[in-house]
């Protein structure tokens, strides 16, 4: 067997984000959220996500999946494989954006329901925080918390290091799952307790593919590992340049230099992909600058 990478866009969506992915949506909610009764999550209705707002500057994909449970909390779950500048920003503003579109001018703010933002990332976010999870509410100066609102949850898969004999409840499993799924040839005894999770494997599957979704999927993980290469090209290159050029112009300066110069290379192989404003995020090039590439 083959699995999908499922910290790819195409394939995180297919398993945490379809219609028929109610119960796997659930138990990864409950398990990284840590939730335990009486506040476990008992339902969640999924949005649609060919009938939800596109992300802007993808020009093929929706937004992350978003959720209602019983209670009218709203989700927003994302899997960020890049840390491209402006994330941090980013993702405060949609759980901002998300709070504050569920009324209307004038309305009564009574209506307004808890937002939860669980961002799932490839990379370290808090390197002084040691826990795979990290929650974060508004609180006054002195620590006491000003409401639940809105809460913002990140789950950081490089601090996640345990095998499969080391995975002591759901949500070790689950953090396995987003790991290693892709690398794995058949599914491990360990997994096969938690039927979420075998549902999470049968999505997966990559023998239940179209062949236009397996293209897709590797069209994705080729274009992910390019950047990934290409931004660390980049440091490099502009470290080694800063270093050459230091009696001249200072190692900050041909450090700028060579770093410029990759994010313009990047920025020109993006361009029919994406839209000005995202290739900017990305790149951290001024939008001016992208427009000019284009034209």
């Amino acid at each position: 067997m083959r699995f999908l990478n499922p910290k790819t866009d195409f394939a995180f969506k297919k398993i945490f984000g379809s219609t028929q992915s109610t119960d796997i949506l659930l138990s990864f909610l409950n398990a990284v959220l840590g939730l335990q009764s009486p506040y476990r999550i008992a339902g969640v209705t999924i949005l649609d996500p060919y009938q939800a707002p596109r992300i802007v500057g993808m020009k093929d994909t929706y937004v992350d999946v978003r959720a209602v449970d019983e209670t009218g909390r709203q989700f927003i779950v994302e899997m960020q494989v890049l840390n491209v500048q402006g994330f941090e920003q980013r993702v405060l503003y949609n759980a901002c954006k998300a709070y504050a579109g569920q009324i209307q001018v004038g309305e009564d703010y009574r209506a307004l329901t808890d937002v939860i933002a669980l961002t799932i990332t490839d990379f370290v976010m808090f390197p002084e925080r040691l826990d795979v999870v990290s929650k974060f509410k508004l609180r006054a100066h002195d620590g006491e918390l000003y409401g639940d609102d809105l809460e913002l949850v990140f789950a950081e898969l490089p601090k996640f290091d345990k095998d499969e004999t080391q995975l002591d409840d759901i949500a070790d499993r689950w953090f396995y799952f987003l790991k290693r799924a892709r690398d794995l040839t058949m599914i491990p005894a360990v997994l096969e307790q938690d039927p979420p999770i075998m549902h999470a494997f049968d999505i997966a599957n990559r023998a239940g593919l179209s062949e236009e979704e397996d293209e897709a999927q590797s069209k994705r993980e080729i274009f992910i590992q390019d950047q990934i290469g290409a931004l660390m090209k980049a440091k490099a290159e502009g470290e080694a340049k800063g270093f050459l050029a230091g009696e001249t112009k200072g190692r900050a300066d041909g450090k700028a230099e060579g770093e410029q110069a990759e994010r313009l290379r990047i920025a020109r192989s993006l361009l029919p992909l994406f839209d000005d404003e995202k290739i900017a995020g990305v790149t951290g090039l001024d939008i001016a600058a992208v427009r000019a590439l284009r034209h």
